[in-house]
């Protein structure tokens, strides 16, 4: 099409809450008032769907038909009441929360939301060319005009800074063992959703979110680019399917990241023991002696007293000589699998083992998987080759029903029936670069890298499969390294095989916090690093501080050096990574409770204080705190020799620090110690309560003691704590089987009345409960529900023990 040919759309028709425009060269758009701040704009250059289906897009679902959804199949949304008005130049709908405006000759899009009781724009489309309408090759192009002062964020698991501004990316899932996570691009995931805030003077805070629904490998450019022709712009541009946007608007960053999160599907709620310390390294699996290495790993637990819920096995379990071989047992390492499984079990410890989706040429079951077409393929019918590991093989494709059947079974046989309840999916980005290369795609074969992403959500989806039809009663527990949008449904994750050093740390950081904020915030690093030089042991406590903190905790490394990242690692730090993992078992209440907030409430586990405080512009600066929850405020120290850490105290009121429960008002800097042993400078907002664990917690036998440490307002106020209760593990909690503890705290400048409930339909049967509150607030005391059995003062904090009635 000539530039000066630009098509001229009209409105074709409406029906219910679709709306149709067609042109007169064969491009037709749909428009989807889906919600009154959700509003769907598909772009279809040649009239037609590219990839008709979707399998990301799960309004308040769990879960998707393998096949995915069709992309016209608008159930699950509200579908509200909207008004349309056009004439022969625009068209023009209107929602409660967002007006999209489209400029009929050529078809641009320009979008308002509500702000402060008036409307406000927020985003166009650049001027120029801001689709493919036949201007250049046959991808999918989306260019939306760029203003100064803008802030990005999200756009998933990215390495560098948190605001993308002035940088770009590109979603091409790869496996980038020892990436720098300041500046390697592309990663492990496809996420291709980002936060926009407007920094103008009249509009500065106003938020809105973009998603595209693509598995296509595509590039962002948030205004890296610059043309003279077409003034200052951002762009999207897919390689292949279908321009398929989704505008949310929202109050504030939170807001849009929790209706993004509803969009892609409700999270997965995990038993408990996936909160607990996950011990790893591929260095135990590829010695020899494997199960004699294993089995030290449980004897230095013990000897150092450090609890442990699960091992991530790696894939050494699998190997013959130095290849992996997925669902092939090294008898030699392993000569009775379900016997090293029950040794694990009954030291309370979960085996969680590296599961891979492509096979060897010389894998055993190469043959078998060929003649039954489970593998991707050349138009030959002959598996595509592809570099995995030290050879060549082939991946299994997960669009053919048969491959999922194989999967399942090989799952359940290989690993459930052996008493293993968990999977590590694992070196699933699935590296298909070949065009030749045909998915059977549900039986309309297509290329396979039209949409590889694709593919590992169907390999995780069967792995969670296999696990819910193996155990029904009980809730899975899944981990994935690669992922896309959707992910969350299934699997926990981790940033992959980082590099060590003091940087990633730091960028380890927001990548994490990026993840969050795209809707995915079950999730974690290697700590101490994977790959590369063995941690010293500065770095390595420093890591595990953070760590603590974070929804994945495991310790796993393949050092250059042969060593292992263990906790006993330096004998000299030993004690303090201890009490680092048991202040992490302490903390397994409130950790638990923000885990099912995020898969009931979809707020995120963790996130940056830009959530929480949208309005604070010291937030939006480059920064390496983590808010853990809404009330605990983490400030990681990153440098090394570093003996203060500089925090800022967002917000009004004020916070107490842990360890002392000094307070400091809200609205400044604070410089706090940053020692080696103990917490990071770890703060706790002015009228919270954490839910805590003080029962005694030993490796084989954590006990199980509810109870709250309790941060008053200064002065009046007034607040509520819950903490989420059932048994952990089953799905028992889906029928309402589950209670929570509730504290309702009274403040006033004499007195603070603290009321206790146990509610719910399995409320808490604990007869009593243990406060902390600062020992320097000495106000008079007074309880409903409970009284006062013991009182006691401990390193600044009275501890009282209160008998429930």
């Amino acid at each position: 099409m000539r530039l000066d040919q630009a098509p001229t759309f009209a409105l074709q028709s409406q029906t219910g809450n679709h709306v149709v425009l067609s042109s007169t060269s064969g491009a037709v758009a749909h428009i989807w008032v889906l919600e009154e701040d959700i509003v769907r704009v598909l772009v279809l250059p040649q009239g037609q769907l590219q990839m008709p289906r979707s399998w990301t897009v799960a309004p308040g679902l769990e879960n998707l038909p393998v096949q995915g959804r069709d992309r016209f199949d608008v159930s699950g949304f509200s579908l509200p009441a909207f008004k349309l008005t056009h004439d022969a130049q625009q068209l023009q709908i209107t929602t409660g929360a967002v007006r999209l405006t489209i400029a009929l000759q050529g078809f641009f899009c320009r979008w308002e939301s509500q702000y402060k009781g008036q409307w406000q724009a927020t985003a166009a489309d650049r001027p120029t060319q801001s689709y493919n309408f036949g201007w250049w090759d046959e991808k999918v192009y989306h260019y939306l005009q760029r203003e100064r002062g803008e802030a990005y964020f999200g756009l998933g698991e990215r390495a560098g800074d948190a605001n993308r501004a002035g940088q770009r990316y590109r979603m091409c899932n790869l496996d980038p063992m020892g990436y720098s996570a300041r500046s390697t691009d592309p990663l492990y995931k496809h996420i291709p959703f980002y936060i926009t805030r407007k920094g103008g003077e009249k509009d500065a805070g106003l938020c809105f979110g973009l998603f595209y629904d693509t598995l296509s490998d595509c590039s962002f450019d948030m205004g890296r680019e610059m043309d003279n022709y077409h003034g200052h712009y951002r762009y999207f541009v897919a390689d292949h399917g279908d321009l398929d946007l989704y505008y949310i608007a929202g109050a504030d960053p939170a807001a849009i990241t929790r209706r993004y999160t509803w969009l892609t599907g409700v999270p997965i709620f995990p038993p408990r023991y996936a909160l607990g310390y996950s011990g790893s390294t591929m260095s135990y699996t590829d010695a020899p002696n494997a199960q004699e290495r294993m089995g030290e790993f449980l004897e230095r637990c013990e000897e150092h007293d450090i609890p442990c819920d699960s091992f991530h096995l790696s894939s050494g379990y699998t190997s013959i000589g130095p290849g992996r071989y997925v669902f092939n047992w090294n008898r030699e390492k392993f000569p009775d699998p379900a016997a090293f499984v029950q040794s694990y079990l009954d030291r309370g410890v979960r085996l969680v083992p590296n599961i891979k989706p492509a096979l060897l040429r010389d894998h055993p079951r190469f043959a078998e998987a060929r003649q039954a077409g489970l593998l991707v393929q050349d138009p030959d019918g002959q598996p595509t080759a592809v570099q995995f590991w030290d050879g060549t093989g082939g991946y299994l494709d997960f669009t053919n029903p048969a491959t999922i059947a194989w999967w399942k079974k090989q799952v359940t046989e290989q690993l459930l029936q052996y008493g293993i309840p968990c999977t590590w999916n694992d070196n699933n980005e699935f590296e298909v670069w070949s065009d030749k290369a045909l998915a059977h795609g549900f039986g309309t074969p297509r290329a396979a890298r039209e949409a590889r992403p694709l593919q590992t959500l169907l390999m995780i989806q069967a792995s969670h499969a296999a696990q819910t039809e193996f155990a029904p009663a009980e809730r899975p527990y899944l981990v994935s390294r690669s992922g896309a949008a959707g992910m969350q449904r299934y699997v926990q994750t981790w940033s992959g095989d980082n590099y060590t050093a003091w940087e990633t740390l730091k960028y380890n950081i927001r990548m994490g916090l990026g993840l969050a904020m795209s809707g995915v915030s079950n999730t974690g690093h290697d700590i101490g690093g994977f790959s590369g030089p063995a941690p010293g042991p500065e770095l390595l406590v420093r890591w595990v501080q953070h760590g603590i903190f974070l929804p994945r905790f495991s310790i796993h490394s393949w050092n250059d050096d042969q060593t292992v990242n263990e906790p006993w690692m330096y004998p000299e730090v030993t004690p303090q990574i201890r009490d680092l993992i048991v202040l992490r078992y302490r903390l397994m209440p409130y950790l638990y409770d923000l885990v099912w907030r995020y898969h009931s409430a979809l707020e995120p586990i963790i996130r940056p204080t830009y959530h929480d405080f949208p309005d604070d512009l010291r937030c939006l600066e480059e920064n390496d705190d983590m808010l853990i929850g809404a009330n605990l405020l983490s400030a990681a120290v990153v440098e090394p020799g570093q003996t203060e850490r500089q925090v800022w105290l967002p917000g009004t009121g004020g916070w107490y620090e842990w360890a002392s429960a000094q307070h400091h008002k809200a609205g400044q800097h604070v410089t706090l110690a940053a020692k080696l042993d103990g917490p990071p400078p770890l703060l706790a907002r002015e009228g919270s309560a954490i839910a805590m664990n003080y029962g005694d917690i030993h490796f084989g036998k954590v006990e199980d003691l509810r109870g709250f440490q309790v941060f008053p307002f200064l002065g009046e106020g007034k607040f509520e704590a819950s903490c989420f209760e059932d048994d952990g593990h089953t799905q028992a909690c889906r029928e309402g089987q589950h209670g929570q503890w509730r504290l309702a705290v009274q403040c006033t400048p004499q007195s603070l009345h603290i009321s206790v409930f146990r509610e719910g339909a399995r409320a808490p049967t604990q007869d009593s409960l243990v406060l902390r509150l600062p020992a320097a607030d000495q106000r008079t005391l007074n309880f409903s529900g409970a009284s006062l059995a013991h009182e006691a003062v401990h390193a600044g904090w009275r501890q009282l023990r209160l008998k429930l009635s």
